[in-house]
């Protein structure tokens, strides 16, 4: 499988206002999920992505970008044994995807995530 971006997501403290911010801006259209948003540019065939509120502790002003792999426990090992780190061990998702988060040798937040298993 080639290794694609394919998801991105824009972090924020504050979930209402964010959103307003892009569907104003750009004219985004969002769907709010609790403490996320999933985003909607009004383009087909272009990245998903989602902006998301996590807790007063976790990172809240980030953007990551997510890699598409059907290994992401392999990759998670590479990721490791290269000088990188895993910041956020892999979490299944409702609909069957799982994602992770790592830290690359130059300290960016990346994400990986298997395919849609729909």
């Amino acid at each position: 499988m080639k290794r694609t971006v394919v998801h991105f997501e824009i972090g924020c403290s504050d979930i209402d206002k964010t959103s307003a911010f892009y569907q104003t801006v750009f004219d985004w259209s969002l769907t709010k999920h609790g403490n996320s948003a999933i985003i909607d540019t009004g383009k087909e065939d272009t990245l998903s992505g989602h902006i998301n509120q996590l807790g007063p502790n976790d990172p809240q002003n980030y953007v990551t970008v997510y890699i598409e792999t059907d290994s992401l426990h392999s990759d998670l090992k590479a990721i490791e044994s290269n000088g990188g780190e895993i910041f956020v061990n892999p979490i299944k998702l409702p609909d069957g995807r799982e994602f992770a988060w790592f830290k690359d040798v130059a300290g960016n937040l990346i994400g990986l995530i298997t395919p849609s298993t729909k």
